[in-house]
């Protein structure tokens, strides 16, 4: 802390802040502004024109290849509410993930295959029993009722499925009915079937075909307890939830006159929990390390839907152990070798304590933030669902013969027989091709929520900008009043947001579409990433090169806007402007930078840990039947760790809601004090507007130096 700036103080001249008056203001990044305002109003027509040919109900409910709805009241599918898939290992399909519709023939029925078949099989049986085509009919198109249609002609027409594997409903839709039996995955005790042309086929085949089905097969039995479970202590969730809104509101107001006392009992809180942490773990790993059985891997047991199996494992309660000794070790070292550090840190929350004192209003703007956030997160799922299925069936035209001029043209299956198609190109046949469209919407409906996505992240981004740049406004004005708090305006939270949003709109826009457009490129390289796993090692490290590269200019993009926005709100400059000057401000004061506000952080992490942390293990005493004065009370649940976990990360979160106040305060009153010791000297002609306690805290004081008269 006691590092001078390298750069003379009496080289910059005396700049008094403008965020007093608005007469010294103008509109920064105009040109950001207006982009910014267009983006808005575009996004405002995509989401209109995705409703417009959206419809969520593809989502929810399935739909055959006719757009109709399985199991719609009034229409021939009334009683048909399962869809099947005529092919389902074209739904490995890339589309899938982006139309959430399977390019194949689709169709409602009433119940799902119970048996591998084949239509040639079905054929050959069907001369010595026609039970077998009565039973394979029912998957075939309405109205086909030829069994003797050559297997090619029938492929073909898509008259009916080429085979039959043994499905389960879920979510409406058949899916293969897979079982994993001493590690080995199967269908109807099968591993391996034979396809329509006699090929043996894998049955890990239909599991590529219906990727993620498996697992949400075996999570649907785990959602279902979990909404019980939900349902059964939502009143007791709520009931810690506000436990640990009343408790940061308490230890807000008493950071303000105990800060130091408060912190110390912070660190030591948690070096307290976190020992009783590795106590529990050895004495669980002591107990489980010489009983049989509890010696077997984590990976050896493979996924289990009831979490309570691992915890019946030693090596699990090794992995706590080592996890909490590492986090335990790592705290007591940095409290060693940072201790005066953590002193100074600790003095400068006191300052940040006051002026919060004096502007109490700041503790409630998080309720705005994650208001707007909550509308942005609202609109743009509705969009991209929306956008999701848009697809309409695209029919083409189908021919055997390689001469047909209108082979694989789009067509209509109404009209198609109606048409000279079929006199040109014998046998041609209007079949369903994929869901989509031909038109330029349709074409580029990827395009679409790629620009979902980017001006999604924007809004985000500018609405925690927003945030950002009106605590800074507010905090600064407490600095940098000479007079406290007779100096301090009016509502300066408000008067903040109101200049933020008059004059400095494009500034954040800025700032926020570049932290944006560097998420969107992270998000493409993770799903990169997903689609080469089974590539070559060069490629997935250079992907993870990339990842790790912009990752670390994300962090960097990150801590270079929150400083920016801070001098936009101090002197009103542009976005590029003030992120130079806080570049260099920070850089000429990094020592004071890596340590004093970071540690800063770290203290105002472990208080959120330590509030999550109580409550969290008064939640778990009570869903454990450990608290016997309120045994009777506690509800019956599958699993306890859901409310327990519930509990702690929103009890992180409401923590998390007030500190991130507390940090920003700090940071605001860090980056004006190392910008009051550049500007000012302590003398009478260029005073420091620090308060005194804070020229104490930092060791500067008013220079001797009188002017000469």
């Amino acid at each position: 802390a006691g590092v001078q700036s390298t750069t003379p103080t009496t080289s910059l001249p005396f700049v008094k802040p403008i965020f007093f008056s608005a007469l010294f203001r103008s509109c920064t990044d105009v040109l950001c502004c207006v982009l910014f305002i267009v983006v808005i109003f575009g996004y405002i027509a995509l989401g209109s024109v995705a409703w417009l040919h959206g419809d969520p109900r593809k989502v929810i409910y399935p739909t055959d290849s006719s757009g109709q709805y399985c199991g719609q009241k009034g229409t021939a599918n009334a009683k048909k509410a399962i869809l099947f898939y005529f092919n389902i290992l074209k739904c490995a399909n890339p589309a899938v993930l982006i139309n959430l519709q399977c390019p194949t023939t689709q169709m409602c029925v009433s119940k799902c295959p119970d048996r591998f078949a084949t239509y040639a099989d079905m054929q050959f049986h069907y001369q010595f029993n026609r039970s077998h085509w009565d039973y394979y009919k029912q998957f075939c198109r309405p109205g086909f009722n030829n069994p003797k249609k050559a297997v090619t002609h029938v492929l073909r027409d898509e008259d009916c499925p080429s085979m039959l594997v043994p499905s389960r409903p879920f979510l409406q839709r058949c899916f293969p009915d897979f079982v994993t039996t001493n590690g080995t995955l199967t269908v109807a005790n099968k591993t391996v079937f034979k396809d329509s042309l006699d090929v043996i086929r894998s049955v890990t085949e239909l599991k590529d075909a219906a990727t993620g089905i498996i697992s949400l097969l075996d999570a649907k039995e785990v959602g279902i307890k979990i909404v019980e479970d939900y349902a059964s202590s939502w009143y007791w969730i709520l009931i810690g939830l506000v436990i640990a809104l009343v408790v940061s509101l308490i230890f807000i107001l008493l950071l303000r006159f105990t800060a130091g006392i408060l912190l110390w009992f912070i660190i030591i809180g948690v070096i307290v929990v976190v020992a009783y942490g590795i106590w529990h773990c050895y004495q669980e790993f002591s107990i489980l390390r010489y009983q049989s059985g509890a010696d077997m891997t984590i990976s050896d047991l493979g996924f289990q839907t009831d979490f309570r199996v691992y915890l019946q494992l030693s090596q699990t309660w090794l992995v706590f152990l080592i996890f909490l000794g590492v986090t335990e070790a790592s705290i007591i070292l940095m409290l060693i070798f940072l201790r005066n550090r953590v002193r100074i840190a600790i003095a400068l929350i006191k300052e940040g304590s006051k002026a919060i004192g004096y502007i109490m209003s700041a503790l409630f703007y998080p309720i705005i933030t994650f208001f707007l956030l909550a509308v942005c997160f609202s609109y743009w799922a509705v969009t991209a669902v929306f956008l999701a299925s848009s697809g309409e069936p695209v029919y083409k035209v189908m021919s055997s013969n390689p001469d047909c001029l209108y082979a694989n043209q789009t067509c209509n299956p109404e009209t198609f027989n109606k048409t000279n198609i079929t006199q040109q190109c014998t046998g041609s046949q209007c079949s369903f091709a994929f869901y989509g469209g031909e038109s330029l919407y349709h074409r580029h409906i990827f395009i679409l929520q790629l620009s979902n996505l980017l001006v999604f992240l924007w809004l985000v981004n500018f609405t925690i900008a927003l945030g950002q740049c009106t605590l800074a406004g507010a905090f600064a004005t407490y600095y940098w009043a000479q007079k406290k708090p007779a100096d301090i305006p009016i509502c300066p939270v408000f008067s903040s947001f109101a200049r933020a949003l008059r004059y400095h709109v494009g500034s954040l826009a800025f700032g926020s579409l570049i932290l944006a457009v560097v998420q969107v490129v992270r998000i493409v390289l993770e799903y990169l990433d997903q689609k080469l796993k089974a590539q070559n090692a060069a490629a997935r490290f250079l992907l993870c090169c990339l990842k790790c590269c912009f990752w670390c200019l994300e962090r960097f993009i990150r801590f270079i806007n929150r400083n920016a926005y801070i001098m936009i709100a101090i002197y009103g400059t542009n976005f590029c402007t003030s992120a130079r000057e806080a570049f260099y401000l920070l850089m000429r004061n990094i020592v004071r930078v890596a340590v004093l506000d970071k540690v800063t952080d770290f203290l105002l992490f472990l208080g959120k840990v330590l509030i999550a942390g109580s409550v969290g293990v008064i939640g778990f005493f009570f869903f454990t039947h450990k608290i016997p004065i309120v045994q009777e009370e506690v509800p019956v649940l599958h699993f306890y760790w859901v409310p327990v976990l519930t509990v702690i990360f929103g009890s992180y979160l409401i923590a998390h809601g007030f500190f991130s106040v507390y940090a920003m305060c700090v940071d605001t009153l860090f980056l004006c004090f190392c910008e009051d010791l550049e500007r000012h000297d302590g003398t009478p002609a260029k005073p420091f507007l620090m308060s005194p306690d804070l020229q104490k805290i930092l060791g500067k004081s008013e220079s001797p130096k009188k002017s000469r008269l």
